[in-house]
C-alpha cells in the first residue's frame, strides 16, 4: 500500500465516524460536547479530503489551528488515563481516539502550510511559472513602481529550492520594508500581488523590454 492509498483510507474512515455521529445525534440526541466533537470531525475530514485530493477546501489559516485543537485533546485524553479512573473499555476508546489522531494532526498541519501550489489560484500559478522561469536565467529581479499616491519597489532572488522577496512600500511619507522566503513560486507570485502595487506581468514586461534594448 502506497502512502496516497493510505491517506484515501484514513480520510474515508474519519468521514465514516463523523457520519456515524451525526446519525446517532440525529436519531437520540445527545450533549452539546458531542454536538461539537461532530462539528470538529466534519472539519477535520473535510481537511484530510483536502490535503489527500490536492485540493483547497475553506482557508489555510484555520487548519494549522485545528491540528492544534487536536494535540491539546491527545493531552487531555491522555491525561484522562492517568488521572480519571477509566474503566478497561473506557481506557481503550481513549487511548485508540489518541492514538488515530496523531496522523491527521501532523496532515492537517500540513495542509495548512500556505507555501504550497495547492492553495494557488490559477494566475498565481502562472505567474509563479513565469517568475521561476526569470529567476533561472538570472541572478536577480528589480522593479519600482509608482502608482498614484503608492510606491513600491520589489527584489526577487533564489538561492536554491527558496525564493526570496524583499519589498520597500509607501503611502505619501510612509514607507515600510520586509522580506519573506518562499519554496513556492506560486506563492511568491501572490505576495508580490498581493501585497505590492506590481503585478508579474510589470516584472516581465519590464525584462522583455530590457532585453530589447541590449540586443
Amino acid at each position: 500500500m502506497n502512502l496516497h492509498r493510505a491517506y484515501i483510507l484514513l480520510a474515508v474512515f474519519y468521514s465514516v465516524l463523523v457520519l456515524l455521529g451525526a446519525i446517532a445525534l440525529l436519531v437520540g440526541g445527545g450533549p452539546l460536547w458531542a454536538l461539537v466533537s461532530t462539528g470538529v470531525g466534519v472539519l477535520v475530514a473535510t481537511g484530510l479530503w483536502g490535503h489527500t485530493l490536492g485540493k483547497p477546501f475553506l482557508n489555510p489559516r484555520m487548519w494549522r489551528p485545528l491540528a492544534g485543537l487536536l494535540a491539546v485533546g491527545i493531552v487531555v485524553q491522555l491525561l484522562a488515563v492517568f488521572t480519571g479512573g477509566l474503566s478497561g473499555g473506557e481506557l481503550t476508546w481513549v487511548l485508540s481516539g489518541a492514538i488515530f489522531s496523531v496522523l491527521p494532526i501532523i496532515m492537517l498541519y500540513q495542509y495548512g502550510n500556505r507555501d504550497q501550489e495547492v492553495w494557488a489560484t490559477p494566475e498565481e500559478r502562472e505567474g509563479g511559472k513565469m517568475l521561476g522561469e526569470m529567476l533561472s536565467k538570472q541572478q536577480e529581479l528589480v522593479l519600482e513602481k509608482q502608482e498614484a499616491d503608492s510606491q513600491a519597489k520589489v527584489k526577487l532572488t533564489k538561492a536554491g529550492d527558496t525564493y526570496r522577496a524583499s519589498v520597500t512600500r509607501g503611502r505619501g511619507a510612509q514607507v515600510e520594508q520586509f522580506e519573506e522566503t518562499f519554496s513556492c513560486p506560486a506563492t511568491l507570485a501572490f505576495f508580490v500581488i498581493k501585497y505590492t502595487c506590481i503585478s508579474v506581468s510589470d516584472i516581465a514586461a519590464h525584462y522583455d523590454q530590457e532585453r530589447v534594448l541590449t540586443t
